[in-house]
């Protein structure tokens, strides 16, 4: 059996999303990554923003995960549903895995969030990793904009 992290398909978010995950992904032994960012298409409605502003958007991403791996492979996907899509993109290129970082928030964003992770975990045919993030609660708001639990926390002391 090939080794998990052999080849892993990476799909971020974000600039942040994508820092997060390849310091994450820095930390252990890894052949190839592959990081992708799911263009989501409106399916017949007006999409939200213009195809070439999200590939210059995706660019920036990739650009952020490379300043911390160096050179990756990159890659634009476009598709109604995004998780769907990056299955898809795992099958093209042949991964060993997904790989993921959770992203933080509070209780409402990730109810907001959770139906893509849990979708990611539980309706996928390859292995899904979990990378931590161990700046997690120290970037978390930066990443989402939200406050996390502890923040609000300290806010009432």
């Amino acid at each position: 059996m090939a080794d998990l992290l052999d080849r892993v398909l990476v799909p971020v978010a974000s600039e942040d999303d994508a820092r997060t995950s390849a310091r994450a992904l820095a930390r252990h032994d890894f052949g190839e990554a592959v990081f992708v960012h799911v263009v989501e298409k409106a399916g017949g409605a007006p999409d939200k923003a213009g195809v070439e502003q999200r590939e210059l958007e995706a660019e920036e991403m990739f650009e952020a995960a490379e300043a911390v791996l160096g050179d990756v492979a990159t890659d634009i996907y476009y598709g109604t549903d995004v998780v769907e899509t990056i299955f898809d993109a795992a099958e093209d290129i042949d991964a060993t895995a997904v790989v993921l970082t959770p992203r933080g928030g509070n209780r409402l964003l990730r109810l907001i969030t959770g139906d893509v992770a849990l979708r990611m975990v539980t309706e996928n045919e390859r292995p899904v990793v979990v990378l931590p993030d161990d700046e997690g609660d120290a970037d978390a708001e930066t990443a989402t904009g939200v406050n996390t639990p502890a923040d609000d926390e300290d806010a009432d002391e």
